[in-house]
């Protein structure tokens, strides 16, 4: 009777483990018995993508309005300093939001000033955004960032779809729109350029490493910000584009550590030539003195 139960016991186990096995996926990449492909994405999200498009130009003749309700040109905020591009759209309920004040808390921990060091343009996806809409979400996120200068560093755009279609297109920004619901399904990153309006770097989520962002706008920038630690940093890692930060490279490192080593041993033997040599100069002062 009670090896009837063990091998009763025992076979409910297996039973039960395989049919975790299905629900985890087994064979199946789908994640069920019953779930479609890991390839098959669900209704309403067949388009929504980010397409990463390096050292390509965004076309900066595009017309926008900014919050002011000016039009203005994307090149106007072009020329001098790197830029940091978001997109998202003003009446979002909650992924823009969160984009949007990650990015503040990201600048805010940097030493780098909005509007000094680098200018920021965030740009509505969706054409029945208004000036007044950009103008209450501007207000909104520099009241956290609170440094001044941001409100001339810090663009809030709004435009037609034809001007939207062609920038989100540029930098391969892709999402559906749900007549239903009246919201967008999206994704959610932002783009570093250079101050030519070159895409150099995309980062995504809606959390992003200050040190990366930081690495990201010197190098964009040419070095024309930054320090000498800083180049020390960007020759130390690399940016990754398929994962969206920077990567420490391992050779290079070595190289500088070597470096760093010889250098250390230089100054070291250098002290200690020096010691003794002046131990010796006294010596000899010593026995001339004696001599005397």
């Amino acid at each position: 009777m009670k090896s009837a139960v063990q091998a009763i016991g025992i076979a409910a186990a297996m039973v039960l483990l395989s049919a975790g096995a299905f629900a985890q996926g087994g064979d199946n990449p789908g994640g069920g018995l019953f779930a479609p492909s890991a390839n098959v994405r669900p209704p309403g999200l067949k388009n929504v993508d980010i397409e990463q498009k390096l050292n390509q130009q965004v076309p900066l003749d595009l017309v926008f309005k900014d919050e002011t309700g000016k039009e203005v040109k994307l090149g106007d905020y072009f020329g001098k300093k790197p830029v940091i591009l978001s997109l998202v759209y003003f009446r979002c309920p909650m992924l823009c939001s969160e984009l949007l004040s990650g990015l503040e808390g990201s600048l805010k921990a940097l030493t780098f000033d909005v509007g000094k060091d680098f200018d920021v343009v965030t740009v509505s996806f969706d054409p029945k955004d208004t000036p007044a809409d950009a103008t209450q979400k501007k207000a909104d996120i520099l009241k956290r960032y609170n440094r001044p200068g941001a409100a001339n560093g810090w663009h809030f755009l709004t435009g037609s779809q034809a001007s939207i279609t062609a920038l989100t297109q540029a930098v391969g920004f892709y999402y559906e729109y749900d007549a239903k619901t009246d919201q967008f399904a999206h994704s959610t990153a932002i783009m570093v350029l250079t101050p030519t309006g070159k895409l150099a770097q995309y980062y995504y989520g809606v959390d992003f490493p200050p040190r990366d962002v930081r690495l990201g706008l010197v190098q964009a920038s040419q070095n024309k910000i930054g320090t000498l630690a800083d180049q020390v940093l960007l020759y130390c890692y690399h940016y990754d584009p398929k994962a969206g930060r920077y990567g420490a490279v391992i050779s290079h490192i070595l190289q500088l550590a070597g470096g760093v080593t010889v250098l250390t041993l230089g100054a070291v033997l250098l002290l200690l030539f020096r010691r003794g040599s002046d131990a010796e100069v006294r010596r000899r002062d010593r026995s001339q003195t004696y001599a005397r």
